[in-house]
């Protein structure tokens, strides 16, 4: 189960990224590269100039699990302002990125000298908090098949004006299935049915559309 995080900064928030990253330049990321590992010192945050960022968690046993797929403008890595000093989780980049990183010290300081920033910084992390919560609720209660089209029409950003975007570059099958907490074989079967429903369509140039006409598969009961 995992999200595709519509959470992130808007442009009118600017300001908050402007005082926390306070001037910091980025770093590129090749895909696949990790960010910070699960064990590692929580000792800064990172900021998504661009691209998207794959949130992975390890369980004891071994067993891999995607818990939130985080796009251009959002944060990752804030757990540490809580007082974790251990990460919890791995950040690794899903694709080509461009990500800047704040030492946790620097970001403490702007946030109890910036209350105004602080507010807005905090309503960002609790509205991403809100969609996990809408993540767990849609993992125990609805079946794959809803769970996926959920997970697309979140990645193809519904909502602006009832549109989508087009999702580039096109996710993989397998990656959606760790997603989506199913198989591949299923994730095929379903993704087939909402091709000749009409639902997405494919295309080399603009990757995977998926048209609004998607939400009547997310609310059927």
């Amino acid at each position: 189960m995992a999200s595709a995080s519509k959470a992130m900064i808007s442009k009118d928030d600017g300001a908050v990224v402007i005082k926390i990253i306070n001037g910091k330049c980025a770093r590129p990321y090749k895909a696949k590269q990790i960010i910070f590992s699960q064990g590692d010192p929580g000792d800064a945050i990172f900021y998504i100039q661009k691209g998207k960022v794959k949130l992975t968690v390890l369980s004891e046993r071994g067993k891999e699990a995607i818990v939130g797929v985080l796009e251009t403008n959002a944060f990752c890595g804030e757990q540490c302002l809580a007082r974790e000093p251990i990460r919890v989780m791995t950040a690794t980049a899903a694709e080509d990125c461009s990500i800047i990183r704040i030492e946790k010290r620097s970001v403490q300081r702007t946030l109890r000298s910036e209350p105004e920033i602080s507010e807005r910084f905090v309503s960002y992390l609790l509205f991403r908090n809100k969609r996990i919560h809408e993540d767990l609720v849609d993992h125990l209660f609805n079946h794959s098949e809803k769970r996926l089209a959920r997970l697309l029409l979140l990645l193809a950003h519904y909502g602006k004006g009832g549109k989508t975007e087009p999702i580039i570059p096109k996710i993989n099958q397998e990656t959606l299935a760790e997603m989506v907490g199913t198989t591949r074989g299923r994730i095929s079967f379903f993704m087939t049915k909402f091709r000749k429903l009409g639902f997405i369509d494919y295309n080399h140039n603009d990757g995977l559309q998926v048209h609004s006409s998607l939400l009547n598969m997310v609310l059927r009961d």
